[in-house]
């Protein structure tokens, strides 16, 4: 199993925590900012790892115990520390859900990655996972992050669109959205 160095990347810490947990019979989905940190090539750098689950902390803490975490003493019972890295796991509960719409564990991305593999939300389903926080909490660093996304990759957005009306969103604000997205791709020479 690979450990985790001082030269360990937030990526590489998601993988070896996600291939770990998966190994121990723990389905775990990196989601939040973390994974923006992922799909837009590091443009917006996250402090934790959100892994989304329905287990409970005597089901995962051992596993990343072996992994070199400890639980840190903040208010919240799911955070760990690891010693050699800046960032902290986290494990909110499942459902994993953006907005109204929630998903299977299943409908989401795996990674291969020479540490492990990543069980991640699709980047699709990080834009619709920023842009529900932007929405719910005012919260414009969301949105800015929605659109690092978006801008960084390939995006489905027939899956965009309807998620938008089913939040309750004009077919202006989606294309006002995506025109924004487009410009900015154009403004980057990605089209």
């Amino acid at each position: 199993m690979p450990e985790i160095t001082e030269q360990s990347s937030l990526v590489d810490v998601a993988a070896i925590v996600s291939d770990a947990l998966d190994r121990a019979g723990i389905t775990a989905t990196l989601s939040g900012g973390s994974a923006v940190t992922i799909y837009s090539d590091n443009a917006y750098l996250s402090r934790d790892l959100d892994f989304v689950t329905a287990a409970m902390i005597a089901d995962f803490e051992p596993v990343l115990t072996d992994l070199g975490f400890e639980r840190t003493v903040v208010p919240r019972l799911s955070q760990f520390a690891h010693p050699k890295v800046e960032w902290y796991v986290e494990f909110p509960p499942a459902p994993l859900s953006f907005g109204h719409l929630e998903v299977s564990p299943a409908d989401c991305a795996k990674i291969e990655l020479p540490v492990g593999t990543l069980r991640i939300i699709t980047a699709t389903q990080s834009v619709m996972d920023r842009l529900a926080a932007a929405y719910a909490w005012k919260d414009e660093q969301s949105r800015d992050q929605a659109f690092l996304v978006a801008a960084a990759q390939d995006i489905d957005w027939e899956a965009l669109r309807t998620w938008f009306v089913n939040e309750g969103e004009t077919e202006h604000e989606y294309q006002r959205f995506k025109d924004a997205v487009d410009s900015r791709k154009r403004a980057q020479g990605r089209t």
